[in-house]
């Protein structure tokens, strides 16, 4: 799990073009959207994204989100919980 939550903060940091932050900086219970890591309505979009092509998780419920991407804790669960 501990690799799992290193390769998503770098998937972040590249995917949603976050140059100016480490993987040391991101904390596996921060949370990712608002006045945690900023992240926005965009950025979702793009996470759900990186679930279906490196993950095989296919988010059909919007709301499923919203629960999945409050920190990288919540995400590395449940992909390790659905992955194909």
């Amino acid at each position: 799990m501990k690799n799992l939550k290193k390769e998503l903060k770098e998937k972040i940091i590249e995917n949603l073009n976050l140059e100016d932050l480490e993987v040391s900086d991101i904390g596996d219970d921060d949370i990712l959207f608002g006045d945690g890591l900023g992240l926005d309505s965009i950025d979702a979009l793009e996470l759900i994204v990186i679930l279906d092509k490196d993950y095989g998780i296919k988010l059909t419920d919007p709301k499923q989100g919203k629960s999945i991407f409050q920190s990288i804790n919540t995400m590395a669960k449940y992909i390790s919980e659905n992955r194909s």
